[in-house]
């Protein structure tokens, strides 16, 4: 019977802690953009030092990444990380944000305030619209079955 027990308990344990994990690894904000990879990594960087005074604690501009020090609103001593992440996919790029420590509005209204960086920056993008599937014409050199 306790053998049972155990295995319950240790069953709802890996369960709880899975349950946890996950939402926590879920926990971000990220959105789709047309804007270069270059003018995107640039709008962060500013965005974070600039606009915001957060401390920018790693950058790479090849790899697309930034961290950094988040300091709570109404609460500037309480300094939390984050990240920010981009990459690129075909002719868009996406940007992700995740500070862990904080509640996924956050990472929202960060998100948010990026995009509307870039926008200011750089102007309105428009998304390229889908492409048109290209139409061979016919091989005018073969006559297979014709006669």
């Amino acid at each position: 019977m306790r053998r049972i027990v155990r295995a319950s308990a240790l069953a709802a344990a890996l369960l709880v802690s899975n349950l946890i994990g996950v939402s926590t690894a879920l926990a971000r904000a990220d959105a789709d953009t047309y804007y270069s990879l270059t003018q995107a990594f640039g709008a962060a960087l500013r965005y974070l030092r600039v606009d915001l005074g957060f401390e920018v604690t790693e950058k790479d501009s090849e790899a697309a990444y930034l961290l950094f020090k988040y300091r709570m609103p109404g609460d500037p001593k309480r300094e939390v990380p984050g990240a920010i992440e981009l990459v690129k996919i075909d002719k868009r790029v996406r940007i992700f944000v995740k500070i862990p420590q904080m509640p996924q509005l956050h990472e929202q209204l960060l998100r948010d305030g990026l995009l509307r960086k870039l926008a200011q920056e750089y102007g309105e993008v428009a998304r390229p619209g889908p492409e048109k599937p290209k139409v061979s014409a016919p091989d005018a050199g073969s006559d297979s079955g014709s006669r």
